[in-house]
């Protein structure tokens, strides 16, 4: 069984899904362990936890202070440094044996009755688990980006998920102010399964010509009721990210989740959206 009363949280890997669940952790009153393999890793997430603090704090949505919310997470290399941890959540690189190493690893470090979960969107759960020797106490606990923002999370049970750790899972999601559903441990789950064929298809209906990026993006918008266009949202989630999930969807289920080209072609060129200044779109 899993320990049922979390108070101490650790997130391993200080990038853009790590930083931001350590900061809707701590900004909920958890204590917070971010651990990365390069002290910069970690420093780079304090500094995006802070930016994105202060924008909040802007807004007036803030219980405290952005400093005393800040003060609640610790930024380490040391994977040891978990062992105190109720909870883990890997947010690391998306990459099979990068995972089945780093679950490896925690299971020499925490105690047999903490949660053990990953934010992966696309890659097995129950793969992930067979790492470990306790593969009941893993969980998927995916989080949608931005994860300060963003009001879901899914949670994915694998083959061999215990039912109280399936049931610890959704209580922390929404104990963070989240809303959760579930899915069976299914490639690409419910999200990236539906999300990731609908991308695909408006970047190839612009590379074929059949509207402008802009008449795209507003044709979804204004005619399904989305909040972003695909093109648009690409943009926001990361050609690269989008590119990779298609691939691995492509291997698992076949013809209908092939990347389209110009997603390739504009990785290729080191055009991956707004992180880089340029996508589909230009940003400043």
């Amino acid at each position: 069984m899993v320990r049922e009363n979390i108070d101490r949280i650790g997130v391993v890997g200080a990038g853009t899904m790590g930083s931001g669940i350590a900061q809707v952790a701590a900004t909920n009153g958890y204590e917070v362990v971010m651990r990365d393999i390069e002290d910069d890793f970690v420093q780079n997430g304090f500094e995006t936890i802070e930016g994105s603090l202060a924008r909040f704090d802007e807004k007036g949505v803030l219980e405290e202070s952005p400093e005393a919310i800040v003060e609640r997470i610790e930024g380490t290399t040391e994977l040891g440094d978990l062992a105190a941890c109720d909870v883990v959540v890997e947010a690391a690189l998306e990459n099979m044996d990068v995972k089945k190493e780093i679950f490896e690893d925690l299971e020499a470090v925490v105690d047999e009755d903490v949660l053990l979960a990953t934010n992966t969107s696309t890659l097995s759960i129950t793969s992930i688990a067979a790492a470990t020797d306790s593969p009941e106490r893993v969980v998927g606990l995916h989080f949608m980006n931005p994860v300060p923002i963003m009001e879901g999370v899914e949670i994915v049970v694998g083959q061999k998920t215990d039912e109280a750790v399936v049931s610890l899972a959704h209580d922390l999601a929404e104990d963070l102010g989240k809303t959760t559903w579930e899915s069976d441990d299914k490639p690409g789950f419910v999200t990236n399964r539906i999300l990731m064929p609908w991308l695909n298809e408006g970047i190839r209906a612009y590379d074929e010509g059949v509207a402008s990026k802009e008449d795209i993006d507003a044709g979804m918008e204004l005619g399904t009721n989305v909040p972003m266009g695909p093109l648009t949202l690409a943009d926001h989630i990361g050609l690269d990210i989008c590119l990779h999930a298609s691939e691995t969807l492509y291997e698992e289920l076949g013809d209908r989740y092939k990347p389209a080209y110009l997603l390739k072609r504009k990785v290729e060129a080191g055009e991956l959206g707004k992180k880089t200044g340029k996508g589909f779109y230009e940003y400043d």
